[in-house]
């Protein structure tokens, strides 16, 4: 008695084709080249509605934590030939965006340019910002007036996620036209 093949039926054209094979799901290589266009689009698509549904549960506090880096990488593009705030040094350390006013004290200052410059991660990190000498370097960069205005009340924000998003995009896009201006100059 002789062994009947195996007959399954091609994932692509429908047709019962004989099982030359455990793994294989299409008759010919012409249906092969087909079935791998459909599932790259399927997959393609997968991927689209996966990074919609991602985006769309975030919380507020993912969508700040974006903004905040986005912002930090503008602050440190923009003082990167200045030294740190706080200890006038340059290194080749890593260099953080330090807060004048803390984001924990005063979260209206959070995206505030004026609040926030270049500093060293001992100062930032080891000496709680080394505020004493950072308002002394603050002064002479950007003036008493200014830095009293940072010292004063502000009235609190709380920002929507469309505004947070809107934050994101602007400073990305603040980074881009920095950039660019760096290297045109170089």
């Amino acid at each position: 008695m002789k062994s009947e093949i195996k007959q399954k039926k091609c994932k692509n054209c429908g047709k019962k084709f004989a099982l030359f094979n455990s793994l294989a799901k299409v008759c010919s290589i012409d249906c092969a080249i087909q079935y791998a266009k459909d599932n790259r689009v399927q997959e393609q698509t997968r991927i689209k509605l996966t990074r919609i549904t991602k985006e769309k549960i975030k919380t507020r506090s993912e969508h700040l934590r974006k903004a905040q880096t986005a912002f930090n990488a503008f602050i440190r593009e923009r003082d990167k030939n200045e030294p740190c705030i706080s200890c006038g040094r340059y290194h080749t350390g890593q260099y953080h965006a330090g807060h004048y006013r803390s984001v924990g004290a005063c979260p209206e200052l959070r995206f505030c340019e004026l609040n926030v410059h270049k500093q060293c991660s001992a100062c930032n990190n080891h000496k709680s910002g080394n505020i004493i000498e950072y308002r002394i370097n603050l002064v002479k960069k950007i003036g008493v007036e200014k830095v009293e205005w940072l010292e004063g009340y502000h009235d609190p924000k709380k920002y929507t996620i469309e505004q947070i998003k809107q934050i994101k995009v602007e400073y990305k896009e603040k980074l881009k036209e920095l950039k660019r201006g760096n290297d045109e100059r170089n």
